[in-house]
């Protein structure tokens, strides 16, 4: 070996010797380990890592809740990012260092699905920042509490703890939730608490809440719910009725649901059940005073006693008021007599009459107002059946088509009159349970008005002379003369012959003969038929001038009896 090569050391040589001074520094970086504080220069610590440089810390890194101030000589765990920096330091960080001691634990306590501690220390969008001992972990506003929290001061500082929710080391992000611990330990206290009542069970509690639908009660840890219709036997609207938040109450367990944790409670429970023996309290037909507690479309609710209503139905509110709201008649809290109708026990429901108090118009119409009686009356409606004519306060009676007029048909009769006019009418019949009159405006003139004697010796069979008063398509409108009858006559009865059943072949004006088929001098109804006159005819011809087995053709026969008549009626002229 040359001299040479002896005094100059070989690359393995250089290794050698930093391996020999340093160690192996390579295992360091990335890592933390532990050194002493050699001095503090103003803001940094000085950490002696015991390799040939030294690293300066912030002391604020040091800082935290419950931190001793830092001295010289204190051991502490840092952070190595690189042996050495351009300066020839040490590049340390205490934070790095607390944050990967953080993120094992919590990486075991997640994975354990254990709780941990920290500190809420800041707010941010959306929710909270969390001090998780070196670790920052978000909390969301939503996992603050069980219920939203408009003011988290207390909260703050405040070592406490939380669950974590997600993890993510590449990404550094931690969320956590407080609300979770809270409704476990609640569950846990709930499922004790509940396990501790039994149903039938009577407790106090403290209102917490009101609602329109009840009341939750605090029973010591858990919530109750007091229902509206659970409060008191008699009607209540609103639980503020009878409750105010934080009043202390005392109340049944009516139910317990163990599996929701859900508990059903009750006041009236507490109370004697006032519908118990509710029929010899409320006999039927009986009369009792009450006040009206609510109006529907379909009736009235009225409160006989603390705990009992009964309901007036709308049809059982007045005899004459039919289409008429409920809250047209009576008003809420006003004092009403009623009668009992019915009562169901079963169904806790009672049928109550208010118009069974008040006197039957129809009953007291009736003796009034006998059959035959001749009332002034008005107008109300008209139908396509008659009028409805008012008679009496709020009665009304009816004039059917047929009770109009004596002479003309009810359909024609019933456009002489209009809504608001004032007539005449005569009590035809009343009947009483079915709430109804029959009225009749042609009584009251009689059938005088109609001049029976004008009728001179009308009757079924009789022959009249008829004035064409209307020609229809159905057959045609005739006056009798000599009377104020009128009739009509149908295509059927214009002629014998198909042929000339055609009333476009009358005028108005012309003169007829036909034969009375119907009579009736009380309706003052008549029937007439010029096809009967003229097989009534043909058949008197041939009785008295032949009959068709004496050879002569019935246009002979004919001939001869109208030549005859025609005979007759110029000697009766003459």
């Amino acid at each position: 070996m040359s001299v040479a090569s002896q005094m100059s050391p070989t690359r393995d040589d250089f290794a050698a010797l930093l391996n020999e001074t340093y160690g192996e520094t390579e295992a360091f970086e990335g890592s933390v380990v532990k050194g002493k504080v050699v001095a503090i220069e103003k803001d940094m610590a000085v950490i002696d890592l015991g390799l040939k440089t030294e690293g300066r810390v912030a002391l604020r890194e040091f800082a935290g809740p419950g931190a001793a101030p830092l001295v010289v000589g204190d051991e502490v765990e840092v952070y190595l990012e690189r042996i050495e920096n351009a300066l020839g330091e040490a590049v340390i960080s205490r934070d790095k260092a607390r944050r990967e001691e953080s993120w094992v634990k919590l990486e075991l306590a997640y994975n354990a699905q254990e709780k941990v501690e920290g500190v809420i220390f800041n707010q941010v969008k959306g929710g909270f920042t969390v001090d998780l001992e070196g670790a920052t972990a978000f909390l969301p506003r939503s996992q603050v509490d069980i219920r939203p929290i408009r003011d988290v001061t207390p909260l703050l500082g405040v070592p406490q703890p939380f669950v974590i929710l997600k993890m993510d080391r590449r990404r550094g992000n931690i969320v956590v939730s407080r609300r979770t611990v809270l409704e476990e330990s609640r569950a846990e206290q709930r499922h004790e608490i509940v396990a501790n009542l039994e149903e039938g069970a009577v407790i106090d509690g403290v209102v917490k809440n009101i609602t329109d639908y009840g009341a939750f009660v605090d029973l010591g840890g858990i919530d109750g719910l007091l229902h509206v219709t659970d409060i008191a036997w008699r009607r209540v609207n609103h639980p503020s009725e009878l409750l105010t938040i934080g009043q202390t109450v005392k109340v049944r367990i009516v139910k317990i649901n163990h599996e929701t944790h859900r508990i059903s409670l009750g006041m009236k429970q507490l109370q004697d059940d006032p519908w118990t023996g509710i029929e010899a309290k409320y006999p039927i037909n009986a009369r009792f005073q009450g006040r009206v507690t609510n109006i529907t479309d379909y009736g009235a609710f009225v409160e006989l006693e603390p705990g009992i209503e009964g309901l007036i139905h709308v049809s059982e509110m007045s005899w004459t008021k039919k289409n008429v709201h409920p809250g047209k008649i009576v008003a809420t809290s006003q004092e009403v007599d009623v009668q009992v109708l019915e009562v169901d026990s079963s169904k806790r429901r009672i049928s109550l009459g208010l118009k069974q108090t008040l006197a039957n118009p129809w009953e007291s119409f009736a003796e009034r107002f006998p059959v035959g009686t001749v009332l002034d009356g008005e107008v109300k409606n008209k139908t396509e059946f008659g009028l409805f004519v008012g008679i009496d306060g709020d009665i009304d009676g009816m004039v059917h088509l047929s009770d109009l007029d004596w002479n003309r048909p009810g359909e024609q009769a019933i456009e002489d009159y209009k809504k608001g006019d004032q007539v005449k009418v005569q009590v035809l019949e009343v009947d009483v349970e079915k709430e109804r009159i029959s009225l009749g405006i042609k009584q009251v003139v009689g059938e005088g008005a109609a001049k029976a004697d004008d009728a001179g010796d009308i009757r079924k069979g009789a022959i009249v002379t008829c004035e064409v008063a209307e020609v229809k398509e159905g057959g045609i409108d005739v006056k009798i003369i000599g009377t104020d009858l009128v009739a009509f006559i149908k295509r059927s009865d214009l002629a014998r012959d198909r042929a000339d059943q055609r009333s476009e072949r009358f005028a108005v004006g012309e003169k007829v003969d036909a034969r009375v088929t119907l009579y009736d001098r009380r309706a003052r109804k008549i029937g007439v038929s010029i096809k009967a006159l003229e097989m009534a005819e043909e058949k008197e011809a041939i009785a008295q001038y032949g009959s068709a087995d004496s050879g002569a053709s019935l246009g002979d026969i004919l001939g001869a009896a109208l030549k005859a008549r025609s005979d007759s009626d110029n000697a009766k002229k003459r």
